[in-house]
């Protein structure tokens, strides 16, 4: 399982990682900011309230990719446009993240941030989960990184969702705290970056 030094180890490589790479990485997230605002017609940075570390929310940011209204679940490329869809499937979308981890919301890895109704619910162990900061990648985000064109694939997405990927989200996120080393999220993050 995690100590408390591990997560303070943890947070001392996001911090001076996020501080290396972050002024290499500001003109492109202001190109893609302007992008965004230009492709769908409002501000560019979308932001969303999700749970974080001990179950707290948080507001992350992500390049904004769809237009405004009500977006179903599993059919989220059929209101982004060819820049929209592209920036998701590249997670290019996701870089204002840097942001989140710069400020303590997120970690480089760990779980992906959910929306309330998911991680806030969980119970018993299984709420070992919640002991580390949601990540930018993670084992569940590397395996399910074609979750949206899984999910399209179903008659019914939200209860596919809920019934088989997020149980098996929540097991594997289990084993990642419970067996975490430095070494596993270096091996993650090298993981996420050949697999882009």
């Amino acid at each position: 399982m995690i100590t408390k030094t591990q997560l303070r180890i943890k947070r001392v490589f996001d911090f001076s990682l996020v501080i290396v790479f972050l002024p290499f990485l500001l003109i492109p997230i202001i190109i893609l900011i302007v992008i965004g605002t230009i492709d769908t017609k409002s501000y560019g940075i979308y932001t969303q309230y999700r749970i974080g570390q001990h179950g707290k929310p948080f507001k992350i940011y992500k390049i904004r990719t769809l237009k405004d209204g009500k977006h179903q679940l599993g059919h989220m490329n059929k209101y982004a446009s060819k820049v929209g869809v592209f920036l998701r499937k590249s997670k290019l979308n996701e870089l204002p993240q840097l942001f989140n981890v710069l400020i303590g919301d997120m970690s480089f890895v760990g779980p992906r941030p959910d929306l309330k109704g998911f991680a806030d619910e969980l119970k018993g162990e299984d709420r070992i989960v919640l002991l580390v900061k949601p990540g930018i990648t993670g084992p569940a985000t590397l395996k399910y990184k074609d979750e949206e064109r899984v999910l399209e694939r179903q008659k019914n997405p939200e209860h596919y969702n809920r019934t088989i990927i997020w149980v098996d989200k929540v097991k594997i996120n289990k084993k990642y705290v419970e067996n975490y080393s430095f070494y596993l999220d270096l091996t993650l993050i090298l993981k996420s970056i050949l697999n882009k």
